[in-house]
């Protein structure tokens, strides 16, 4: 009698848990808006949300420790004319962030250290050059201030937002709506996919494709695609039946799927996580109210299930911690931070272990926030892989001073071009807009005060 052998994995036992209520943001007007981004962006300081708002568009952020009630009147960053459609934290600056919105601007704001004491209005930087919204933002994950963007104008721009530039624009590859667009891990390459069917890797600075696959999920529905380990391609899509299909690909070979499985009959777009130092990627239906597990291996099926996490809710959009700002004391090995109505819930996923010992093969070295290549370096042909570092005493989110940094180049390279003395004038800047701050708080406070003299 044969008997069947479960494949060995320390990630058998993954399970995911929900925090405490006391621990979630509550009362938050989550954005009402059908686009399948991820709508919440997270890292070891801040989470942000896109949110409903009156004439235009606007998201807010929280310090991570502000859990609770968020009262209606929380202050958010509101430049926008039209709704905003992605966030993502910069991956080298934590109060560094960029959005995409409806107006056809990427924005690019600078949070204050605890977070929002009044709500922004003037961005840092204000991308323009797409002739339709823009629904898709990414940050190169080595080079500093370097960021892409894909609008519905089928464009793909790589900026330099230092210089405030379009340097590479990819105007001629996409005939449809791009529905994803990612890097890969050195941010050599890039990865789209498209309204055609069609995944393309592409060289970011040539603008030129170096390999495609047509009609890799044969439904009409989106299609979503990440870089997984070795180079492979993870793509989640419908089959011509409705049914939703996670796909692994090698783009050396794209005549085939190293495997196609279909999961299920539900309408939301999977939206695919992986994590590199885990080997595991997480998928999250848009509309679901579960996240299913898969670990990516050289062995077949390639693609294994490991488990799901189910709770009563569906989400709207998900956030995913960084590897650096998990704790690795509890065993945590991802933190998604779950929107759904009036609420962003974090959910946890460990490994249950006895040891309160630092696990060395659950925290291999991972991807740090120092850059390893300046945005004008690359953009001159510069690669260079992620800086690393090690999980064994935690990470402490980098100090204040070092935040700076990019704001003050920013500043100097926009009086540089003015033909203005870009040391003196960029922190002369600087500092009127920290009194602009200042006095913006004081008369927050001042009303306050006088609104609550009123009541007694």
């Amino acid at each position: 009698m044969l008997r069947k052998v479960v494949r060995s994995s320390k990630f058998r036992h993954v399970f995911g848990q929900a925090n405490k209520a006391d621990q979630c943001y509550d009362d938050i007007r989550i954005s009402q808006m059908t686009w399948d981004s991820n709508f919440c962006t997270v890292n070891p300081k801040f989470v942000a949300m896109i949110v409903d708002a009156s004439g235009g568009g606007a998201f807010m952020v929280l310090p991570l420790n502000k859990t609770g009630r968020i009262d209606m009147s929380y202050p958010t960053v509101c430049g926008h004319t039209g709704p905003v459609l992605d966030i993502e934290f910069c991956p080298h600056n934590d109060n560094i962030i960029a959005s995409g919105s409806e107006d056809c601007s990427v924005m690019i704001w600078e949070i204050p250290e605890g977070g929002l004491t009044s709500s922004i209005t003037e961005p840092v930087v204000k991308l323009e050059g797409h002739s339709k919204r823009v629904g898709i933002l990414s940050w190169h994950p080595t080079a500093r201030n370097v960021l892409m963007s894909a609008g519905c104008d089928n464009v793909v721009i790589l900026w330099n937002v230092a210089r405030g530039e379009a340097v590479v624009r990819i105007d001629s590859v996409h005939p449809d709506l791009i529905y994803s667009a990612c890097w890969n891990r050195d941010g050599s390459r890039i990865l789209t996919a498209c309204k055609d069917k069609t995944l393309r890797v592409l060289d970011p600075r040539k603008g030129t494709v170096i390999s495609e696959k047509e009609k890799t999920h044969e439904g009409s529905r989106p299609i979503r695609a990440v870089f997984v380990s070795d180079g492979k391609i993870l793509s989640t899509g419908f089959s011509r039946m409705s049914e939703r299909q996670v796909a692994l690909w090698d783009p050396n070979n794209f005549a085939e799927p190293l495997t196609l499985q279909e999961l299920d009959t539900s309408s939301g777009v999977l939206l695919p996580f992986f994590d590199p130092d885990t080997g595991i990627v997480y998928l999250c239906g848009k509309g679901d109210s579960s996240i299913r597990y898969f670990e990516v291996t050289d062995e077949a099926p390639y693609v294994h299930y490991l488990s799901m996490y189910s709770s009563k809710e569906s989400q709207k959009g998900m956030g995913y911690m960084p590897k650096r700002g998990l704790e690795v004391n509890k065993c945590e090995i991802a933190r998604f931070y779950k929107l759904h109505e009036r609420k962003c819930e974090p959910i946890v996923m460990t490994v249950p272990r006895k040891s309160d010992l630092f696990q060395e093969d659950l925290y291999p070295d991972t991807i740090g926030p120092e850059s390893s290549v300046e945005a004008d370096e690359w953009f001159d042909g510069k690669e260079a892989p992620p800086i690393l570092i090690s999980l064994k005493d935690g990470f402490a989110a980098t100090t204040k001073s070092k935040e700076f940094k990019v704001h003050k180049r920013l500043l100097k390279t926009t009086t540089a071009s003015a033909g203005c003395q870009p040391d003196s004038n960029g922190e002369v800047q600087s500092l009127r807009k920290e009194v602009k701050d200042l006095k913006a708080a004081i008369e927050e406070l001042t009303k306050r005060v006088k609104e609550l003299e009123s009541k007694h």
